[in-house]
């Protein structure tokens, strides 16, 4: 039942031609689709690189710098083509905390050990785990990203300069009166151009026909509506190259009047619970955001190359003062969206953000916020899976509370949090049905022994129901437990066999098992001399870890 809504979510960004863009097919026309949804991209990542690095407390260069490499790197070399990364919130809150009582150079060092792990992430193919995410998982994720991205843009809607990003949502001076309306009005502008420009012609993308207008009517008119330049000035050179430790042990300071990060244990100590964090943080976003892609583009694999990626994109822009980064849901839809499918679209929005800061700040900081602001709640209506809300009273109750809990944990706390919540949630879930699903069909042999055919499978949340199963004092002499149609899963399942050899060896009866694969023959101490070899015994292996052990008939575990 759910795999539809996410489905049908994609089909809203499919473009057949672009899926299946080749090298071979970048035609004029293509070229063209992809810088200019890059060049949308780029605008779009302006405010808010300065907004994250407010977020955690640095220099708006600094987050600048990190959309920079890291979407570049990212755009090159990553698991996806079409993806956009760079410095996102979910990261910065996780960062703040750090560079207020460390300063800005222990961000850095941060970063680099991050990137590292990142890059040991995917030579290790631990994104293959990302398969473990459920479904309804993903629909609270994109759902609850829907609302983040939201809610962020309401710091739009107060006067500049009265609150720090930091400060939360609620602080600082809201618009009002002719300022507010103002604000609106560009907004629903904007949005409007964004709906009614594909029904007329696709040859620019909508969203930066939408700036481009908006802006040039704010410019022509003087309006006096908030603009990039009120966030902050974006004017700056090249990233400069920068190692954040002191080498000489000096105590020397860094960039922006930061003290180098000593290059000793006590740094590592303190550095490495925050890389281990922002390291899970940008993978899980970033392998959720590339599964997301793929389903619009058609795509598959990647996520071991995606890993690596953002390894090395974060280890560079460590060494180039930049806050890190990872992929960004909103900017990749807003990619799609505006045509882009292939890693040109990524890498021209980071060297167009790169020009923006060398030679085109003062041309950006004159576009108002409210194009940019229009462009993300058209990003916010397409990526929340409004077919979720459809099928809430149709899909299993679990599943619907799994969407729900994702998707306010999402809003609440993080993304990464909510996710783990997620499949932790779903797991017991999936470990409670299975657990009252074990049960028996019991039948006599014409030797007289008492037959127990086990149905489900037996693992540690259902070793209780199958102890429950079997009468010791009141069988016959000789028991076969057939496992035909069941599986032993884990080690908590082993012990539960030995425990019930055990009870039949106290009765002074004969327990027999049938069917077990040949690594249950291996690890059984107490219940391995009574099994039954058969031919057609299960070859499927179960989920421990242990050296083979033989022992007598009274050994244990």
């Amino acid at each position: 039942m759910l795999k539809p809504t996410l489905a049908a979510f994609a089909s809203r960004f499919k473009s057949n031609k672009a899926t299946q863009t080749r090298l071979v097919d970048f035609t004029p026309s293509v070229i063209r689709t992809e810088l200019l949804s890059g060049l949308t991209v780029a605008l779009a990542l302006v405010p808010e690189a300065v907004a994250f690095a407010f977020v955690a407390g640095v220099h708006p260069l600094v987050g600048l710098y990190a959309a920079f490499i890291v979407g570049l790197i990212t755009a090159i070399m990553g698991g996806r083509p079409g993806m956009i990364s760079g410095a996102t919130g979910a990261l910065a809150v996780v960062m703040v905390a750090l560079v207020a009582q460390h300063g800005v150079e222990y961000l850095f060092a941060t970063v680099i050990l991050m990137g590292v792990l990142q890059i040991l992430a995917g030579v290790f193919h631990l994104g293959k785990f990302i398969r473990l995410v459920p479904h309804p998982v993903m629909l609270g994720f994109v759902n609850g990203l829907a609302i983040v991205i939201f809610l962020a843009q309401l710091s739009q809607f107060k006067v500049p300069g009265t609150a720090e990003a930091s400060e939360g949502l609620f602080s600082g001076q809201w618009l009002s009166g002719l300022p507010l309306f103002l604000m609106l009005a560009l907004i629903g502008l904007t949005m409007a151009i964004i709906w009614i420009m594909p029904r007329i012609t696709n040859a620019f993308p909508a969203p930066l026909a939408g700036i481009g207008i908006v802006a040039a009517i704010v410019i022509i008119f003087g309006m006096d509506v908030p603009r990039v330049g009120d966030l902050a000035s974006i004017e700056g050179g090249l990233p400069p190259f920068h190692i954040p430790f002191d080498l000489a042990g000096t105590g020397a300071t860094g960039l922006y009047d930061s003290v180098l990060a000593p290059l000793t244990l006590e740094t590592l100590y303190i550095i490495l619970p925050y890389a281990v964090i922002l390291a899970a943080i940008g993978l899980i976003e970033s392998l959720l955001t590339l599964n997301l892609v793929g389903e619009i583009t058609g795509q598959r694999g990647g996520a071991s190359k995606e890993c690596v990626a953002q390894g090395v994109a974060n280890t560079v822009t460590g060494f180039f003062g930049g806050m890190g980064g990872c992929a960004m849901i909103g900017q990749s839809m807003i990619n799609v969206k505006s045509g882009g499918r292939t890693r040109l679209s990524g890498a021209s929005a980071a060297l167009f953000l790169l020009a923006f800061i060398l030679v085109g700040s003062s041309l950006i900081e004159q576009i108002p916020l409210a194009a940019l602001v229009g462009v993300m709640f058209m990003v916010v209506i397409g990526t929340f899976a409004w077919n979720s809300l459809r099928i809430m009273g149709k899909i299993p109750l679990m599943d619907a509370f799994v969407i729900v809990l994702v998707t306010v944990v999402t809003v609440m706390t993080d993304l990464a949090i909510a996710v783990v919540v997620g499949v932790i949630v779903s797991a017991l879930a999936y470990s409670w049905q299975n657990a009252t699903r074990i049960w028996a069909k019991s039948s006599m042999s014409p030797e007289g022994a008492k037959i127990y055919g086990i149905e489900g499978p037996l693992f540690f949340g259902s070793t209780d129901g199958f102890a429950e199963i079997f009468d010791p004092q009141n069988d016959p002499d000789v028991v076969i437990v057939d496992f035909m149609n069941s599986r032993v899963v884990d080690q908590s399942a082993l012990q539960a066999l030995e425990d019930l050899a055990k009870r039949y060896e106290a009765e002074g009866k004969t327990l027999q098992l049938r069917h077990l694969s040949r690594d249950c023959h291996q690890l059984l101490n107490r219940a391995g001399q009574l099994i039954v070899d058969a031919d057609d015994d299960p070859e499927y292996e179960i989920a421990v870890d242990y050296g083979v052990r033989t022992g007598t008939f009274g050994g244990g575990h």
